[in-house]
């Protein structure tokens, strides 16, 4: 079945930052080079700028906001800028619409670094790539800002508060995908009380009661998600679908879609794995997930359960929605 997808999170410029020779146009160095993506019929594409926590993070986040403007310029032929009129013109342009997002918030303030540093960064990331698809607090580990997903007993910080009351008004999301459930609780709760205008969605995430494991949702958390108007994008990774059994991946799908038919979507989330240093995660996808060129064999399998209508929110209708709204 081919229908255009909408996909909320991929790894190619850490790819490109940190990778020797790396090369976006060659299949095998990564899954979601621009002929995987072409050949799944992506249409759209969110690219995160992701650092680990450590010194030269904001360094590094800085390279990968140069990085998405450079493929900008250097390829106009295959990519263009993912916005408001770019979605109004999907279908008169064979471009890859792409934005940016930020994952793990320590690519806008290391440890050290002081609040005037953190917002010339945050201003200085945001002026280069033009707009921010969403921001996550943190990645798997803690931050000055809050708890990742394989923390225990760390939620929100006053630096985390802080960064919230600068972003509130700016048309950026907060991404709950990364965050451990302390985290989201007082994100939410922050939000609440103060009122903070700040838009909710999980960019590639499961859900908890299909397979359980910290970095999927909990109901609770995916319910709020959907009461906020937000959208959650589902990962392919084996280890966050069920380490055994591929077909759970329909199994998510289809349960996010029974939770709400306009919420539920793709981030499907490749990244470079040659170099993943645990071997029991290897394969890292399963075969029928294993690269951007699977998504018409998800479609068509799905389309035994699932209506046509609901294939096409699943694949970019939800997401494009959600930003229409967010830009208009």
């Amino acid at each position: 079945m081919n229908l255009p997808i909408a996909d909320l999170h991929c790894d190619l410029l850490s790819f490109l930052a940190k990778v020797p020779k790396a090369d976006p146009f060659d299949p095998n160095q990564i899954a979601c080079a621009f002929p995987w993506l072409r050949a799944g019929g992506v249409r759209a594409q969110v690219m995160a700028i992701y650092t680990d926590v450590h010194p030269e993070s904001m360094e590094l986040a800085s390279q990968q906001a140069a990085i998405f403007v450079q493929l900008l310029e250097d390829h106009p032929e295959t990519v263009c800028r993912w916005d408001g009129a770019f979605q109004q013109t999907l279908e008169g342009t064979d471009q890859l619409g792409i934005i940016a997002s930020i994952e793990n918030a320590a690519g806008i303030g290391t440890a050290t670094a002081t609040w005037k540093e953190i917002y010339a960064q945050f201003d200085a990331l945001l002026g280069k790539v033009g707009s921010l698809a969403y921001i996550s607090l943190t990645h798997h580990t803690e931050n000055r800002f809050g708890g990742g997903n394989y923390t225990e007993g760390i939620g929100l910080k006053e630096d985390g508060k802080r960064l919230l009351d600068y972003l509130a008004g700016k048309r950026i999301p907060i991404d709950l995908s990364h965050t451990s459930d302390l985290l989201a609780e007082g994100i939410l709760t922050y939000i609440d009380r103060h009122h903070l205008p700040i838009p909710v969605l999980a960019s590639h995430s499961n859900f908890r009661s299909i397979w359980n494991h910290k970095r999927n949702l909990t109901d609770e958390f995916a319910q709020e998600i959907i009461h906020r108007g937000g959208i959650i994008g589902v990962n392919f990774l084996r280890a966050f679908l069920d380490s055994e059994q591929p077909e759970r991946l329909f199994e998510h799908l289809i349960y996010g879609s029974n939770l709400n038919e306009q919420a539920i979507s793709f981030g499907a989330d490749f990244f470079y794995t040659q170099d993943f240093p645990d071997p029991s995660r290897h394969p890292i996808y399963f075969p029928l997930a294993e690269n951007a060129s699977k998504y018409p064999g998800i479609l068509e399998r799905l389309s035994q359960e699932l209506s046509e209508g609901q294939l096409r929110k699943l694949a970019y209708e939800n997401v494009f929605h959600f930003y229409q709204n967010l830009w208009s």
